[in-house]
């Protein structure tokens, strides 16, 4: 019985539902006899599971805050207040719901994770290729890995070249040029190339493998977290029944001392901070903020250091071209054109971010490069309206004689200091000009992290898996309190462990699987929805479905006010339920009129959780925004 009701709990909250809607539906038709029977049906149907996780509770020597529900639902029938029973059942069980589905959720990324793990390796052994699970790969073999494979293990490149997508390990989705004697991490894509490396690390002990294990340890020690509540009704229960049978005892009036338990079980205090959590999740739902229960508002609101990845959360994510620079008598637009048409073969991100632009500035393409030369690595070359084109970096023109003034080196170096990738174009031996590709700080970054400092955040940090330079360009730009490059993924927990066992309450902001056991080893885990991946999005406790920062600046003023009106709510419900107690004892109050004020509690408690579905961060007080030094990077 127990278990057939628990496998059919979601099934049970929603038919109460159902049945309320109904009630209301009859109760405005005038059929007032069968609104007071579905009521009560829709007391029973919701009170079932509750009253089973009392009794289960009972047996394990608890007063849990199950048992309070059940015990101001009884009274509630006793003395025929139906609408308060159905609806005290109905909201604690919905609640009950979307904690557990929220937790189910969380889970399922850890086998997301598993399952992008590659399953097999292609290695040589006496001299013979061949393909092997991946779990059969020894320290020291020999492992090859062609264009679209997956790096099965952590080693060290022998020999080949190739561009690989290490987002998985480093968060960075601008693919890595690999030599010989460079280092590769399992679950890395190669994008275009070949190599061969020899394993150092294989199983358990590989990159990628640690970061499934941070997760699973992260997940697993926050689901130990003991609610405020159970611990209040472990106190609360028995005093409540206690007092009652007293007042029982001392009176002899079954009714007094009914009135008692239903008036000091109210309803507005069971009611109170479920609807102030489900209001504010409603709020950020509708703000494109997905926040996962109660419970995360509540260590939300507690957060005073932010810890940021760099791309995709700080930035856009998405390389841009961000400016042409034209040599001799070119102009910008014919440049572009002749680049973008030989791009147009190329399978590079640079490449296709040079075609984008093209596309953008509406260049018509529709010439075919020919002779195209991809020389890996370097760039390529190719012949468009019969010029000779190169594209590529300083290794390529050299390599094809193409002299580099001093004047355009400096202007290089220029871009590169500023964050920006050079490519040089060259047409007919010489070069026409450089393009400056670079990621983007995101245009809402400065206002929101202004808004979050003003609204209690006292320590911003910036750890990324990019280079050093590149950090302290968009730290310096958005003003932040601490930056921190090169780190891999254990690097970042380690960073997250140590602020909190400095004593702060950590919010850690990311988008990608490197950032996933961050996320859950900070005391609120935040992901950015669009762009993000989804281990990231299931692990976070906060989701911005439109990757803007805004959002986190929302969510984070909605958690204060969430809680804030929590403890409104809370304050109240109790301070009534003091002086009702106080009239009943003294004679002052009797059913009528307490039942009446009742009612009243709990409709007032709902109104001001309410006010949660109108929160505006607009509302919030907020300085006067950081001003960028820079922000292109």
């Amino acid at each position: 019985m127990f278990a057939l009701v628990h496998k059919n709990k979601k099934t049970i909250t929603f038919v109460a539902g159902f049945l309320l809607i109904l009630a209301l539906v009859l109760h405005l038709t005038g059929y007032t006899d069968m609104r007071q029977t579905v009521l009560i049906f829709a007391t029973v149907i919701a009170g079932i599971p509750i009253a089973i996780k009392s009794f289960q509770a009972l047996k394990m020597k608890a007063f849990s805050i199950e048992m309070l529900v059940t015990i101001a639902v009884i009274g509630a029938l006793v003395i025929g207040e139906y609408v308060e029973s159905a609806v005290v059942t109905f909201l604690f069980l919905f609640g009950d719901y979307l904690e557990v589905h929220t937790l189910e959720k969380t889970r399922s990324s850890l086998k997301k994770l598993v399952d992008m793990a590659p399953q097999e390796a292609t290695v040589i052994r006496e001299g013979i290729e061949a393909t092997v699970p991946v779990e059969e790969v020894i320290e020291g073999d020999q492992v090859i890995i062609r264009t679209g494979g997956k790096v099965p293990v952590d080693g060290k490149i022998i020999s080949g070249h190739a561009s690989l997508n290490e987002a998985a390990i480093t968060g960075e989705s601008i693919p890595a040029s690999k030599k010989q004697g460079d280092k590769v991490f399992s679950s890395a894509a190669i994008d275009s190339g070949y190599i061969e490396i020899i394993a150092e690390k294989v199983g358990d002990d590989t990159t990628f493998a640690k970061i499934i294990e941070l997760v699973e340890e992260a997940q697993e020690s926050k689901s130990k977290t003991e609610k405020f509540l159970n611990k209040f009704a472990n106190v609360y229960t028995p005093a409540v029944v206690v007092l009652s049978i007293v007042v029982y005892v001392l009176t002899r009036d079954f009714h007094l001392a009914i009135t008692f338990l239903v008036i000091a079980c109210p309803g507005a205090l069971i009611i109170g901070a479920p609807v102030s959590s489900v209001a504010g999740i409603g709020n950020g739902a509708k703000n494109g903020v997905l926040i996962k229960g109660g419970e995360v508002m509540d260590r939300f609101s507690k957060v005073d250091t932010v810890v940021f990845d760099k791309t995709g959360t700080l930035t856009k994510g998405k390389p841009e071209v961000t400016a042409i620079k034209v040599f001799d008598l070119y102009k910008e637009q014919e440049l572009l054109r002749l680049v973008a048409q030989v791009e147009m073969v190329s399978e590079h991100h640079l490449g296709k971010t040079i075609v984008k632009e093209a596309e953008l500035q509406k260049i018509a393409l529709d010439r075919q490069p020919q002779v195209v030369r991809v020389i890996k690595g370097n760039g390529l070359a190719a012949i468009v309206d019969e010029r000779q084109i190169v594209i590529g970096n300083r290794k390529l023109m050299n390599a094809e004689k193409i002299n580099i003034s001093k004047e355009i080196e400096a202007y290089a170096v220029k871009r590169e200091k500023a964050g920006n990738t050079a490519v040089f174009a060259a047409v007919d031996g010489a070069v026409a000009g450089i393009f400056s590709i670079a990621d983007q700080i995101r245009e809402d970054a400065v206002p929101a992290l202004a808004q979050m400092r003003s609204n209690g955040i006292q320590k911003m940090v910036m750890l990324t898996g990019d280079n050093q330079h590149t950090a302290e360009l968009v730290a310096i730009a958005l003003g932040l309190d601490e930056f921190h490059g090169e780190l891999l993924p254990e690097d970042k927990v380690a960073f997250v462990k140590q602020l909190k066992q400095q004593g702060h309450v950590v919010a850690m902001a990311g988008d990608g699987v490197n950032d996933a056991p961050a996320i859950a080893t900070a005391d609120i885990g935040l992901a950015m929805g669009e762009g993000g991946t989804d281990i990231s999005m299931e692990t976070a406790d906060v989701v911005l479905m439109a990757d803007k920062l805004m959002q986190f600046s929302h969510a984070y003023s909605l958690s204060k006010a969430t809680i804030r009106n929590m403890k409104q709510n809370t304050f109240f419900a109790v301070g009534i339920v003091a002086v009702l107690l106080g009239g009943v004892l003294m004679g002052s109050i009797h059913l009528a009129s307490g039942m009446f004020i009742h009612e009243a509690s709990v409709l007032i408690v709902i109104l001001n959780a309410m006010r949660l579905l109108g929160f505006n961060r607009q509302n919030m007080k907020t300085q006067k925004p950081l001003e960028p030094v820079n922000a292109e990077i």
